[in-house]
């Protein structure tokens, strides 16, 4: 089945791929490798915003990652344009806006990561890093970068 069959059987509506919200591009890629700018958390109604271990839940915050992950595939399709060139989800790096005890980064990031799986099957299993930030940019909840690895 196709990536694109795979998103719709689903019910996976990818957003618009988000335009740079400050002096860098949204992807590079180099060789067989797209790098893709870190996409913050939002949703049709905006921004998601919070800083989970203070008024926002792990939950919350997992359905946050998931929407970063969304962006990330939306700004990867536009880099590459047919999904089904993905050869690996290499690396993803998140970044959640926390307080100093908050420990459960990688449950956050889990929502972006499970997503992964979800879309592109075990080419989709990655190296990752899940850290906490004091804050993060516009007051998102989370951030993610990632880096594919394309055939062909």
């Amino acid at each position: 089945m196709s990536i694109e069959a795979t998103l719709t059987a689903k019910g996976i509506t990818l957003p618009d791929a988000p335009a740079p919200a400050a002096n860098y591009v949204p992807f590079v890629r180099s060789g067989n490798l797209v790098f893709v700018s870190g996409q913050i958390s939002a949703d049709e109604n905006g921004l998601i915003r919070g800083r989970l271990g203070e008024g926002m839940s792990v939950d919350e915050g997992v359905a946050a990652a998931r929407r970063c992950g969304l962006s990330l595939i939306a700004q990867l399709k536009a880099a590459v344009g047919d999904l089904d060139r993905v050869a690996r989800v290499v690396k993803l790096t998140g970044f959640v806006n926390s307080t100093g005890d908050f420990i459960d980064q990688p449950k956050v990031i889990n929502g972006c990561s499970d997503l992964m799986v979800e879309v592109f099957g075990e080419a989709g299993r990655h190296a990752r890093a899940a850290v906490s930030a004091p804050s993060l940019p516009l007051g998102v909840a989370v951030e993610i970068e990632a880096v594919f690895e394309i055939a062909g």
